[in-house]
């Protein structure tokens, strides 16, 4: 099988049960299975990326796209075991494996979302003001101090990849829409997703009030 060498390079692969990392994401791992020890000291001595893909126990398999991710700080431990701070960077496409021991390397693609002359600045508001809702509901249900954190991007690509690395439990949907090349189509999704969060709890918090 021949592929351009331009947009495609070998990188070797991690794979994470029901685990989505998104790019610019942090990801802390802790390496302690001996092949994934060895991939960590081989690529800790070229560029330091690796690529997490989201093992699906329902059928044993990886997924076939994943995120890039980089080692930015390590703690090696006294038994050889790994502590390990990563932060997602591009999004690939596995276009098959070229080893499967002791770890995979795959031949990947580099993909990006799809450029776009639809202006996206209304879409990522409304799904913001979802999470502002979704959130303030959910401290009045819980009656715990909840907020936002600081650091929610504004741009609409890097608030898709945020608001979808928060997403919990639901790896599959994740997955969804990590393969996604466009972001109004994410953003769309997502507020979809917060729409309906935000109708369940309102409800639930109705019901509370009521029977207090």
């Amino acid at each position: 099988m021949a592929f351009s060498s331009i947009a495609v390079r070998e990188l070797p692969i991690f794979p994470l049960p029901d685990v989505v990392l998104f790019p610019g994401r942090p990801l802390p791992l802790h390496i302690f299975e001996f092949r994934y020890r060895i991939m960590m000291n081989t690529i800790l001595e070229s560029d330091r990326r690796f690529g997490i893909v989201m093992w699906d126990p329902q059928t044993g398999r990886p997924a076939t796209v994943g995120c890039c991710a980089e080692v930015r700080r390590y703690e090696r431990l006294p038994d050889d075991r790994m502590l390990i701070d990563s932060l997602g960077q591009q999004r690939f496409r596995i276009l098959d494996y070229v080893r499967e021991k002791p770890y995979r390397v795959g031949l990947v693609e580099w993909i990006e979302d799809e450029p776009t002359s639809i202006d996206l600045r209304p879409l990522a508001q409304e799904v913001r003001q979802l999470l502002e809702d979704v959130v303030r509901l959910s401290a009045k249900l819980t009656e715990q101090p909840m907020e936002l954190p600081p650091d929610v991007p504004t741009a609409a690509l890097e608030l898709s990849y945020w608001i979808a690395s928060n997403f919990r439990g639901v790896a599959q949907e994740q997955q969804r829409l990590l393969e996604l090349q466009s972001t109004y189509d994410r953003l769309l999704r997502e507020a979809e997703i917060l729409t309906t969060t935000r109708n369940h709890l309102a409800a639930r918090t109705v019901l509370k009030e009521t029977f207090k």
